[in-house]
């Protein structure tokens, strides 16, 4: 039901339509595109001009309805002016007042991303002086990214694309969020009325048809191993056994100055999950340490960025050469390892402040370590585009027999399934719509992105390939972390110096064996351990640290049960 509301403030009255179930929220929304610049977290509304009344951030959530608001109703306001040019709506409050990002999507939030370009023989002016063919060109321009060969635009570069469109601060229209995440499921909440599916349907309910296309923007750009030795170490399991390994990647994002706005995946540590390894396969196994390792990973300032695991196969030839198995002719990343990577990116979920929701896709990004073209072990990184997950939220796609295949699940009680399209390339070179039926190429879900190592190595944990202890979860092959491997690999301390300890203590598989070892040292101890890596990661000073660990009784009693026990 259409109703009309009154609002009265020193800058006049204004009425405006809405309906008993509209959010009240998006009430506000409209009033603020017709208020001069004032602070949201100021307004309040009350029903007489007396009454202090109630801050309008308190009820945006509820319904028109829920609030008791009826036709010809008058609202009062009251707010204090704020010094910016433009308005703000009430969405954006709540965005930028509850949401935490991580700290390179604020360092981005608060940059153009403007690509820079020289004078020109056709530039007429001064040096001080600017025209169309020395202007700098904003981050998404497509000439840029053809002469660069950027197959994507950064995930900032598309967000500051949508709001120069959707937000022009010339305009004075409220704010509008420029992402949403993909919803394919059907409304089993229909406002319409009726009975729920599978007994009723109406448009208002019913999820309009998929288009899938190429995703043109990603998440993460780059992948960056902060030291060869990390997947040397990983990939050593494969040739001492001959099996296949997972592990999830550890470390950070930072900027990635080769791209315009562009982040990269710094992976500074690999924890090989619970799994049963096989030549052909991974069965993972329940994490039961889940918990206590996310902990730990969030103690060191660090957080997970991806999942990576090998598809390697011996050529045979005695030389180290192994067979290349993914390439253009058959598959890159499978339908089942593409629903696998969806699931743990739905896991780790990106926070961001542009989104309806607080929530848009994910920066968790997935490496294959597979043979190439030329017989070599290389790697490979991916992400799945954010349509992608919404497709797996809504249970509408399942992994194929054949790998590059993605099948579409059939409708039942609890699942509806919209008409589902590809555009694609036909053999005249034009541009067609595709049904998706039974099933469509899994490339239209992959994201590629690059991978490297840096220039200059600075990884986070200092200990270093001549310092290794045990890894986790390989007890298969013989290496499993016990009493007599700590004695061994505390041994290199020469007396009191706290710098090799140092070194030596900032070790991953040595904390994870602290970590689930917990009765070696005291809680407070343990932290301290933690804390002496964190610093050292973060190039901070760790040598106090360092004296009261080895000063305490928990440390001293640690010692003399490795000299006398072992």
């Amino acid at each position: 039901m259409s109703l009309v509301l009154r609002f009265r403030s020193k800058d006049g009255m204004f009425r405006l339509n809405t309906s008993q179930n509209a959010s009240f929220g998006s009430v506000l929304d409209q009033l603020a595109s017709r208020l001069p610049p004032f602070k949201p977290e100021s307004l309040r509304l009350a029903s007489s001009p007396s009454d202090q009344g109630q801050l309008a951030l308190d009820i945006k959530d509820q319904s028109v309805q829920g609030l008791n608001l009826k036709h010809g109703d008058m609202l009062y306001l009251t707010y204090e002016p704020a010094e910016a040019s433009k308005s703000v709506g009430i969405s954006e409050v709540k965005e930028t007042n509850t949401v935490k990002q991580l700290p390179i999507d604020d360092i981005y939030d608060k940059e153009e991303g403007l690509i820079p370009r020289k004078r020109t023989s056709l530039c007429k002016h001064t040096d001080k002086g600017m025209c169309e063919y020395c202007s700098p060109l904003p981050p998404w321009d497509k000439g840029y990214q053809q002469e660069h060969n950027i197959k994507h635009i950064s995930f900032h570069a598309h967000i500051n694309e949508l709001n120069s469109l959707t937000n022009r601060k010339e305009s004075g229209s409220s704010y509008i969020s420029p992402l949403s995440e993909s919803n394919f499921k059907i409304n089993k909440n229909c406002p319409a009325g009726h009975d729920p599916w599978p007994k009723g349907i109406c448009s208002k309910c019913q999820p309009s048809a998929v288009t899938l296309q190429r995703q043109n923007f990603r998440m993460v750009d780059h992948v960056e191993f902060q030291d060869s030795e990390i997947i040397n170490e990983f990939i050593n399991a494969w040739r001492l056994s001959g099996t296949q390994r997972i592990g999830l990647m550890l470390g950070s994002y930072d900027r990635y100055e080769k791209v315009p706005l562009g982040i990269k995946a710094k992976v500074e540590a690999i924890y090989e999950l619970p799994q049963v390894d096989q030549e052909d396969g991974i069965i993972l196994q329940n994490w039961e340490e889940e918990q206590q390792i996310l902990s730990l990973i969030r103690k060191l300032d660090l957080q997970p960025v991806g999942i990576i695991f090998t598809d390697l196969l011996d050529a045979g030839s005695g030389n180290g050469s192994v067979i290349c198995k993914r390439h253009k002719d058959s598959f890159f990343l499978s339908s089942l390892e593409a629903i696998f990577a969806i699931k743990w990116q739905l896991k780790f979920p990106n926070i961001c402040k542009w989104s309806d929701s607080g929530i848009f896709s994910s920066k968790f990004v997935t490496c294959v370590i597979s043979g190439n073209t030329s017989g070599e072990i290389d790697i490979e990184a991916y992400q799945i585009s954010e349509s992608g997950e919404g497709l797996v939220k809504a249970d509408l796609i399942s992994p194929s027999t054949h790998p590059n295949e993605v099948y579409i699940n059939e409708q039942n009680d609890e699942r509806y399934v919209p008409e589902i399209f590809y555009q694609k390339i036909n053999e005249y070179g034009l541009q067609v719509k595709q049904h998706a039926t039974p099933s469509f190429p899994v490339e239209y879900l992959l994201v590629s992105l690059t991978h490297g190592f840096p220039e200059r190595s600075s990884p986070f944990f200092k200990a270093g390939a001549s310092n290794k202890f045990p890894i986790e979860n390989r007890a298969y092959i013989g290496e499993s972390a016990s009493m007599p491997d700590l004695k061994n690999y505390l041994s290199s301390i020469n007396g009191d110096d706290m710098s090799v300890l140092a070194t030596l203590l900032s070790n991953f598989h040595l904390l994870v064996y602290f970590t689930l070892n917990q009765d070696i040292l005291s809680g407070h101890e343990y932290e301290l351990l933690v804390e002496i890596t964190r610093k050292i990661g973060k190039g901070e000073e760790a040598l106090p640290d360092c004296y009261k660990l080895v000063d305490s009784d928990g440390w001293r009693t640690l010692q003399t049960i490795l000299q006398v026990g072992y």
